[in-house]
């Protein structure tokens, strides 16, 4: 059995959390308070870690780490991502700037996504076209990234499974050209 460490971060309000919740077989780890923060609406905000996991059907484990969202928390982003196999980075259209947004984490990940596997999921493109998927990936191509970006709905278990499926395809992908 292979176990699997998976980052999940992303915009406050993009889904970390639900994602993690689910997809885990296991009741999941949040550390959500009331938001204090009135520039987000939103109830209760994560700030330091969610986690769950969850069993591929060949018994391989992927536990799954959720970062907190606001920059504030960036050096909790440095401490979750050691020893990440993975990156999954949600993004949120419908708010004000969400290319922007792509990049504060695309910076504020750089070293990791170097050498790190990642995926992008984009929700809530239904009411929020704009910017599209192809927007996305030029904006990931000015930087010199090139990853899968897909439209998503977090609380599609389906569509959670398929981020994750995507990252580890690119591990899988990665491990045969090692041994070629």
């Amino acid at each position: 059995m292979k176990e699997y460490k998976i980052l999940l971060t992303g915009t406050v309000g993009a889904g970390k959390t639900t994602a993690i919740e689910r997809v885990s077989e296991t009741p999941p780890v949040m550390t959500d308070v009331p938001n204090s923060d009135t520039s987000i609406d939103k109830e209760c905000t994560t700030v330091g870690l969610d986690f769950g996991q969850l069993t591929l059907d060949n018994g391989d484990r992927v536990r799954l780490f959720g970062t907190p969202g606001q920059a504030r928390f960036d050096f909790l982003w440095k401490i979750l991502i050691r020893n990440a196999l993975g990156v999954i980075v949600l993004m949120d259209n419908s708010r004000p700037d969400p290319l922007g947004d792509l990049s504060t984490y695309t910076q504020g990940f750089a070293e990791a996504l170097r050498t790190l596997p990642c995926v992008i999921g984009v929700g809530r493109l239904d009411a929020h076209p704009v910017p599209t998927l192809d927007d996305y990936a030029e904006r990931l191509a000015v930087t010199g990234l090139v990853f899968p970006i897909l439209g998503v709905d977090v609380r599609s278990r389906t569509d959670v499974i398929l981020l994750i499926d995507t990252l580890l395809m690119q591990l899988e992908a990665d491990m045969r050209g090692e041994t070629e």
